[in-house]
């Protein structure tokens, strides 16, 4: 063991046996937490996949400058305070006596050094500062961040833009993040070294992650987990198996079909809610011929005809009944309820109809269907494979051969994410809760040299929508920014951008003497778990 090692631990031993004498109470009611999921964080980088899992994990150990709280109100993290100073300034105070879990100190220089990193070609969260032109430094825990334009909404934005050790990075080689589209790793793909209330104390990937509690963290913790250990079970049969004979102590999600076991059994408890997560397909509509079709020479999805015969085919009720079991809410927009801009106007499907589907394809010059090569995961979203199975049979019934390719997220995201598809299944669930961001990484046209459009996996192009997403970016009136965001929403749905599904639930179960938080936004923090 390196000297500087020695003493590390030997600190943190310190610590721990003062926080034992000041806090004998805590200490006595410590606990361990085994919780289960349908899959595992990807990466241990937290700028290498938006996705609501893997940063939920990564929000124990790492924090940004701004958070959420339990009713999801913006809370000051790492900074304690911001305002805005002019149009494009921002200044943020930043916490003091902050160290990153090696004790390295917390400055204004890890914020300029996180926002380099994730404005990086690598990074997959651009769109969270994708407005930020740059950031000045006052002095060590004073920072001015500038915008491209106005925006309103910047502390909303970075909720998720969680900051890293510039002295870390740079000395585990991994100042660029781990692209997980080019399956690029580093250092940060399988360490961490956050801020945040626990540590990772041990990590197979795929099979077993271990969190301590943070010995010299700086905020308060409420719970009373020092020890969580986090085991990923795909099979939800196994998983519901695993709560039920108490190997775990919490599983996500919980098998629609097992909700009223669960709920049936008096040592368990269910948690359910609506998540602000919207599951839909999307479709290749950028490329002059799909890379999965026997179509040769022109790419269907370039007409909105075809794509209405593919909404107009899609039996949502029967989803919902059937495969959902009645836990879903559909949805004809790309957000749902509880997201600023949602219009409930806006939200009416066009109905069912096969035989209009029928027409429409002949219309378009394809009589007797098309064959399609489809994506989707099976352990990222409720009922996933499940959801494009019974889509893929219903397109069937008006001509369309569907070529299903179902797969683990962990394969699946970089699959997609390199655009290597012709239709997939993604959801999103937009980190601030506005119908920007929704436009920005969903619809606008894809730019990937600041991140505009970079979910935009089909490649769906409006220039009207790419103005309007500019403008709503920029307005601060509240009435005018939610009138051009209903033109834009107006826009995409009439263009059929997507084939929006529906909003999930969540379904969490849970042991009776575990009290947890559960969010909207299916984020899961430690330092609010208690255990009896």
């Amino acid at each position: 063991m390196k000297l500087s090692h020695y003493f590390r631990h030997q600190w943190r031993a310190l610590a721990l046996a003062a926080g034992l004498g000041l806090a004998l109470g805590t200490a006595a009611h410590a606990a361990t937490l085994k919780f289960a999921n349908q899959g595992d964080a990807l990466s241990l980088d937290p700028y290498s996949l938006d996705e609501t899992q893997q940063l939920s994990l990564l929000g124990n150990v790492f924090e940004p400058l701004v958070g959420r709280g339990k009713k999801l109100e913006l809370v000051p993290v790492l900074a304690t305070d911001w305002k805005q100073t002019a149009p494009t300034v921002w200044r943020f105070d930043l916490r003091k006596n902050v160290t990153f879990q090696d004790g390295t100190p917390f400055t204004a220089d890890d914020v300029i050094f996180s926002l380099k990193r994730a404005q990086d070609t690598g990074s997959d969260v651009k769109t969270f500062v994708q407005q930020i032109a740059e950031i000045k430094k006052i002095d060590d825990h004073t920072i001015d961040v500038i915008t491209r334009q106005p925006f309103p909404i910047l502390p909303q934005m970075i909720t998720q833009w969680y900051i890293m050790s510039q002295k870390w990075c740079e000395a585990n080689n991994a100042v660029h993040p781990a692209d997980k589209a080019k399956k690029v790793e580093n250092a940060a793909s399988f360490k961490a070294d956050g801020t945040g209330p626990y540590e990772i104390a041990s990590r197979e990937p795929g099979v077993r992650t271990v969190f301590e509690r943070n010995p010299h963290y700086w905020g308060k913790i409420e719970g009373n987990v020092d020890k969580a250990v986090f085991t990923p079970i795909s099979n939800g049969a196994t998983r519901v198996a695993a709560l039920l004979s108490g190997q775990v102590d919490l599983i996500e999600p919980v098998p629609l079909q097992d909700v009223p076991r669960i709920q049936a059994n008096p040592e368990l408890k269910m948690l359910q809610g609506p998540e602000l997560r919207t599951i839909f397909l999307g479709m290749d509509q950028k490329r002059d011929e799909l890379l999965y079709s026997n179509v040769k020479g022109k790419n269907p999805f370039k007409d909105k005809r075809v794509r209405q015969a593919f909404y107009q085919a899609i039996d949502i009720d029967l989803i919902k009944r059937v495969v959902m079991r009645g836990a879903a809410t559909p949805t004809n927009l790309l957000l749902g309820p509880g997201i600023n801009g949602f219009s409930p106007a806006l939200n009416k499907r066009l109905p069912y109809d096969p035989a209009a589907s029928k027409k429409l394809l002949a219309e378009a010059g394809y009589p007797n269907g098309f064959e399609v090569g489809m994506n989707c995961p099976n352990n990222r979203y409720v009922n996933d494979a499940q959801i494009c199975q019974a889509v893929a049979q219903m397109l069937a019934h008006v001509g369309i051969k569907v070529d299903l390719t179902v797969e683990p997220k962990a394969t699946y995201f970089p699959r997609i994410l390199s655009h290597n598809t012709s239709f997939y299944m993604l959801g999103w669930s937009p980190s601030s809760y506005d119908a920007q961001n929704v436009l920005n990484a969903l619809v606008a046209t894809p730019d990937p040299k600041v991140g505009q459009g970079q979910f935009n996996i089909g490649g769906y192009s409006n220039p009207k929508i790419d103005q309007l997403t500019h403008e709503i970016a920029s307005e601060s009136d509240p009435a005018k920014r939610n009138q051009l965001i209903a033109e834009a929403l107006k826009l995409a749905s009439d263009d059929i951008a997507y084939l929006p599904l529906h909003q999930q639930a969540l379904a969490w179960g849970v042991k009776k003497n575990v009290h947890v938080v559960q969010v909207p936004d299916d984020n899961f923090f430690l330092k609010w778990v208690s255990v009896k």
